[in-house]
């Protein structure tokens, strides 16, 4: 006699997202990254911010400076090395912010409903229309450049289609039986909200998460790119928008970061793509 062997939800989206081969090398190269930037510069213990050579050397000529130098001569091996963790961090932290914002704004206007509903959606709607990357310019620009505060702009201007994600799920699964019974034996909103829908609607929007690093990643980087990030804080953005001058002169320096923001980007949205087909239920009876 046979035996049925039940796997768990979890275990059916972890054995989906692993039969995935462009999701899973989108999550090697992102532990790639992750791993040389943190772990990286206690092996190569060159100082980004150090004028050790002749400026534009190219990349391969000099040993002691593999990918060559900047327009100042500074090391572009220990440029990337000590900029991948500012840029990473900003992204990682600009998306929580998004995340915590379009979580709470979604479930309230899609849980209550009615005029709650109705005004937390215009002022969504407002923030949306809004030009994204010259709202998150002016809020740099107000307060004096620091990693948190470009976080919390990118934060705030990336909220609403989060919002919108999360009200329509809380709308689809707020009138489920379980729900129904949830509040028939007296369970509070706030519980039913956060306990009862919120883990029910985490697959999409854990995906969203995930994305959204990727576009904060790049946000990072536009502002970066235009001046306003932290001078004193090594970036990859800030990389590039110091080298972009002299670009038709050295490519490297501006190319170099450019790569390493594009795999970042693209490795997460890789998996991003394979998250959302590993919580897709079709698919997984499929």
């Amino acid at each position: 006699m046979s035996q049925i062997t039940i796997r768990s939800p979890g275990r059916e989206a972890w054995d989906m997202f692993r039969s995935n081969i462009p999701a899973m090398a989108g999550l090697i190269i992102l532990l790639t990254i992750l791993g040389v930037t943190l772990y990286g510069s206690f092996i190569y213990t060159g100082d980004a911010y150090d004028i050790v050579w002749a400026p534009h050397e190219p990349p391969g000529v000099t040993p002691e400076f593999p990918l060559g130098t900047d327009y100042l001569g500074r090391d572009l091996v220990a440029g990337l090395l000590t900029g991948g963790g500012p840029t990473l961090a900003v992204g990682a932290a600009a998306a929580a912010i998004t995340m915590v914002i379009g979580l709470l704004v979604g479930a309230l206007a899609g849980y209550f409903g009615g005029w709650i509903d109705n005004l937390l959606m215009r002022v969504t709607e407002f923030f949306q229309v809004l030009p994204a990357l010259l709202f998150a310019m002016v809020l740099v620009t107000l307060f004096t450049p620091s990693l948190f505060v470009i976080a919390l702009a990118i934060g705030v201007v990336s909220w609403p289609q989060t919002a919108r994600l999360t009200r329509a799920e809380f709308l689809k699964i707020r009138e489920l039986e379980y729900v129904t019974a949830s509040r028939a034996i007296g369970t509070r909103n706030w519980r039913i909200m956060w306990r009862v829908i919120l883990p029910n609607a985490a697959p999409p929007l854990i995906v969203s998460a995930t994305l959204t690093v990727g576009v904060a990643i790049l946000f990072e980087a536009g502002l970066s790119f235009l001046g306003l990030g932290d001078p004193n804080v090594m970036s990859w953005g800030l990389m590039i928008g110091a080298n972009r001058e002299y670009i038709l002169d050295a490519w490297w320096p501006v190319t170099l970061p450019g790569l390493a923001i594009f795999f970042t980007v693209l490795s997460v949205s890789l998996i991003g793509d394979g998250l959302n087909d590993a919580f897709n239920p079709k698919l997984r009876k499929r």
